[in-house]
């Protein structure tokens, strides 16, 4: 599991300034920030009081670094609240977490969504259960929860699928999220249908691994199935987009949808991980160059407009300068607009972490020349962009994004609206634009 925006670092609380009764401080990717407003909501609900709950990510070791430093930090500005620690990282090692003197209660990610585990924390909650995290392989369903918004978000992020039945070898996240299990389409769609009546002009369909949805339901839909009765069940809905995506498991369903439901989005991100054969076999992964190569092009073919995105990790064991350059040439070829990219890291408990490790510079190295060639691809992306018109959803009264997911400078606007407008120039990664 990975995730491509920026716009889902921690908010942290602003020292000395007047709190809400619970804050969520959220790491990592768009499933965290859809369940961080589920735990915001049933937190509050409970009466919770002075609390602060950090929703940790595991992708990374970085990630828990960050999520460490936060916690003694929240701590030291916050010395009278109560300091919860859930998410991946309290789910794999929560022994870990409920050693750092700074934390009151460690909870786990299926209990992180229970109404009961925040009444037991708003009733006391006796000190032999300091640690509430159960087996995560034992979970076999995952059910929607309602929820009224995002704060200011004009998206939406909306869970469909949590777990993974696979095992790429570098990857720590099905020890956090347990197997693959799928909401049902009707959980869904009454969310999308609430959210939209609330006001919100764009739903991002996110999970650990959302082209695997289905085969655990009643019928065993498969993704575009489902996304195909969503948009005719919610046809005031104006714009669905797609999280992550693996190449080899899109359905004919989902094609079909590309080529021929403007509400959904021309911007795919795929989970790639690497452009080298070689390596991606030692990742364990399901796909191999020539798959990716020919998803591109046949969404390409369906959707000329389309732009697409992808994860990539530098500098995982046993990557040779050849490999790496290999990588680079793959990203070129498949014409590549947005990269997400970081250094492997290693994770303890995961084969990869057994291989022979490329030296930490290196992997920066190699990091830092798939960024350059991602910032290139964008720069030359938002240069064709001059002089086109565009829809442009307002995010923020400063910043929108147009169906590709650019960015767009705005002047007082209103979030959740959508303007068709003509681009006029770029700034930075920044298109600019007036009104159409």
């Amino acid at each position: 599991m990975s995730e491509a925006e920026a716009d889902l670092s921690p908010a942290l609380p602003i020292p000395g300034a007047p709190r809400a009764d619970v804050e969520v401080v959220t790491f990592g990717c768009r499933l965290n920030a859809y369940e961080s407003e589920v735990i915001r909501q049933k937190a509050a609900e409970a009466g919770l009081t002075d609390t602060i709950i950090v929703n940790t990510c595991a992708v990374t070791a970085e990630a828990e670094r960050q999520a460490r430093q936060a916690i003694r930090k929240l701590r030291r500005e916050n010395p009278s609240a109560r300091l919860v620690v859930t998410g991946c990282g309290a789910q794999i090692d929560p022994e870990s977490y409920a050693g750092m003197g700074e934390v009151d209660q460690v909870i786990g990610n299926e209990e992180k969504l229970k109404a009961e585990s925040w009444r037991f924390l708003s009733n006391g909650g006796p000190p032999s259960e300091r640690v509430r995290v159960n087996d995560i392989m034992s979970v076999k369903e995952t059910a929607s929860h309602m929820i009224a918004g995002f704060g200011e978000r004009a998206r939406a992020f909306v869970q469909v699928q949590n777990g993974c039945d696979h095992r790429c070898t570098f990857c720590i996240i099905p020890y956090g999220r347990g197997n693959s299990r799928s909401v049902p389409m009707g959980e869904v769609v009454a969310e999308v249908r609430q959210l939209v009546a609330a006001g919100y002009s764009e739903v991002v369909l996110s999970g650990v691994d959302v082209t695997s949805y289905g085969p655990d339901l009643p019928g065993s839909p498969s993704f575009g199935q489902m996304i195909r009765r969503l948009l005719a069940a919610v046809p005031e809905l104006p714009r669905l987009r797609l999280s992550s995506l693996d190449a080899v498991e899109m359905d004919e369903d989902l094609w079909r949808l590309i080529e021929n439901e403007p509400r959904l989005m021309p911007h795919l991100h795929l989970s790639l991980q690497s452009g080298d054969d070689m390596i991606l076999k030692r990742m364990k992964r399901r796909h191999s160059v020539a798959d990716a190569l020919a998803f591109v092009e046949r969404a390409r073919k369906a959707r000329p407009e389309i732009v697409f995105g992808a994860d990539l990790i530098a500098g995982f064991p046993t990557e040779t300068d050849e490999m790496a350059a290999t990588t680079l040439a793959t990203v070129r070829q498949l014409g590549l607009t947005y990269l997400h990219v970081f250094p492997y890291s290693a994770r303890k408990g995961t084969p990869a972490a057994r291989m022979p490790q490329v030296p930490m510079p290196e992997r920066k190295a190699r990091a830092a020349a798939l960024r350059a060639l991602g910032s290139e691809a964008l720069a030359a992306y938002l240069a064709s962009q001059v002089g086109k018109e565009a829809n442009v959803l307002a995010e923020k009264p400063e910043m929108g994004r147009t169906e590709q997911f650019a960015q767009v400078r705005l002047t007082g606007a209103e979030p959740g609206r959508i303007t068709r407008m003509r681009i006029t120039g770029v700034e930075g990664d920044f298109l600019t634009a007036e009104a159409a």
